[in-house]
């Protein structure tokens, strides 16, 4: 395919940037230029050269500017296929434009400002996209430019080539192929944003990642544009070496249960799953009770707390282990100086009150699976008691904080608690017996005293051999969602080991 140059140029543009780039480099290029409305007043403070559509057309603007350029002789110059279509363009008296300069109207800036809902919807571009999808669709004979960023490499590229190639030109019809996409789907969420059957995810700005969950894997990360806290995946990178996609994963874990608590609390994560987590009075307290769960596995986990980060928790932490990422609210400035002295920890600063997830996305063979992020909580007064003996308060505290620790753990999980900390954690595993096990493992492999602590399953107990085994552990009380069809069994296993027993009726597996 041959290099083009251009003769004419249409120009109608809602930004503005690098405008005088732009026309002073077409008139050095003798490229006629149509434009309207506020474009043409503005090229016609930089040049001369310049036509307005409605004298081009011999059609004044109608309807305060709704309809302008939808006109034949604009959509015929720029549709017309050269050589095949060139002799009903002169039949017409009809000129070809050879280059489209159109960015849309900002939809998205408008509806994120706060509009009503008659203001977005004049906000909904019409002329624009039809040029634009024109142009992109005849890109063999046409250039389409919708990005004002990408001027200076249309000058380079006709400067260096004597023209614009074919490559240059596709490669620019298709950004505005994917520019309608996400234009669309914005206008079609926003009018349609009352149907949860709507499960299109707006999703722009990619970042290549170095790789993905193993160096043979490419990977890439898509930000969410409405996005207006701090979450994971847009964070306030403060230092550190850049975010690998198991960083961004094991962060988006520990940073999404720990939000599950009000008091001073640490979660580390190993792994996708939490290894520690512990709430307390102060937040020094928290991480220590934390770090105590399973230091073995702490080393090189991600570390989160919902308080200031302050230069004394800093010294220790690097004291206590290797950390890949620390994310917190809050860092002050001697903080930060200690944890320079590890230059390639990652610390992220995320808010609290981050965006909830939304719709969570699986890739299958064949498809796509969507569901719902999972966000039921449940308080004391949802709890059932089902055994003899009745919960104290200080059982049913450990009940509520070992439940939002599970509904984090891969299930099968198994979460051994007390007083505000995890005594041990089973994750993973096919067979809710060998969770239990391995949660009274980490227990007795770190020192941790398991007598009298509470158990948080993610799910009901098919038989009782996980009561059994929870009971010989030195466990006193359990909390599960119930429903199995031997559930009156369990409850028996648990009145003969004199445990407390409670349901949640709420199951929270998380594969």
């Amino acid at each position: 395919m041959k290099n083009i140059s251009p003769k004419s140029a249409l120009v109608s543009l809602s930004d503005k940037t690098n405008l005088d780039l732009l026309v002073s480099f077409l008139v050095e290029k003798n490229v006629e230029i149509i434009s309207t409305g506020g474009t043409y007043k503005a090229i016609k403070k930089i040049t001369d050269n310049v036509i307005e559509v409605s004298e081009y057309t011999g059609h004044k603007e109608m309807m305060d500017g709704r309809v302008k350029t939808l006109h034949p002789k604009i959509h015929a110059g720029i549709l017309a296929r050269r050589g095949e279509d060139t002799d009903v363009l002169k039949s017409m008296d009809y000129k070809e434009i050879d280059i489209v300069v159109v960015n849309l109207y900002p939809f998205e800036e408008t509806i994120k400002s706060g509009c009503s809902f008659e203001e977005a919807i004049e906000q909904i571009d019409i002329g624009g996209p039809t040029m634009i999808r024109a142009a992109a669709k005849n890109f063999k004979d046409v250039l389409v430019l919708n990005d004002p960023n990408d001027y200076e490499e249309m000058i380079s590229e006709w400067n260096s080539r004597n023209g614009i190639s074919y490559e240059f030109r596709k490669k620019q019809a298709t950004k505005v192929f994917k520019k309608m996409s996400q234009y669309n789907r914005a206008i079609h969420q926003y009018i349609d944003s009352e149907n949860d059957e709507n499960v299109i995810m707006d999703l722009s700005n990619p970042k290549v990642l170095r790789y993905g969950e193993n160096p043979h894997q490419k990977a890439k990360l898509y930000l969410k544009d409405s996005s207006q806290k701090k979450n994971i995946a847009n964070a306030d990178i403060l230092q550190g070496k850049e975010l690998s996609y198991n960083n961004i994963a094991d962060s988006d874990a520990a940073w999404e249960c720990l939000k599950q608590f009000q008091k001073p609390a640490c979660v580390i994560v190993k792994h996708a799953n939490p290894c520690g987590v512990s709430e307390s009075e102060d937040i020094k307290t928290a991480y220590r009770k934390a770090f105590q769960t399973d230091p073995t596995s702490a080393f090189g986990g991600i570390i989160a707390i919902n308080k200031t980060l302050e230069s004394s928790l800093a010294e220790e932490i690097l004291e206590n282990q290797f950390v890949e990422v620390i994310i917190a609210p809050k860092f002050d400035i001697d903080a930060l100086n200690v944890l320079k002295k590890k230059e390639n920890i990652r610390v992220l600063r995320c808010d609290l009150d981050g965006d909830a997830v939304g719709n969570q996305l699986k890739v299958v063979s064949g498809g796509v699976l969507v569901q719902d992020e999972d966000t039921k909580v449940i308080s004391i007064d949802d709890l059932k008691v089902v055994s003899d003996l009745k919960p104290s308060q200080e059982q049913l505290d450990d009940f509520m904080f070992a439940w939002k620790v599970a509904k984090f753990v891969k299930s099968n999980a198994i979460v051994f608690a007390k007083d505000g900390q995890t005594i041990g954690i089973g994750a993973g595993q096919m067979s809710r017996v060998i969770s239990a096990e391995i949660a009274s493992l980490k227990a007795k492999e770190e020192g941790l005293n398991v007598e009298g602590s509470c158990m948080a399953s993610d799910a009901f107990f098919p038989f009782r051999d996980g009561i059994d085994k929870a009971a010989s552990s030195g466990i006193k009380s359990i909390i599960q969602p119930g429903g199995s069809v031997r559930d009156q069994e369990v409850i028996d296993a648990a009145n003969e080991h004199k445990m407390v027993m409670v349901f949640t009726g709420v199951r929270h597996f998380r594969h």
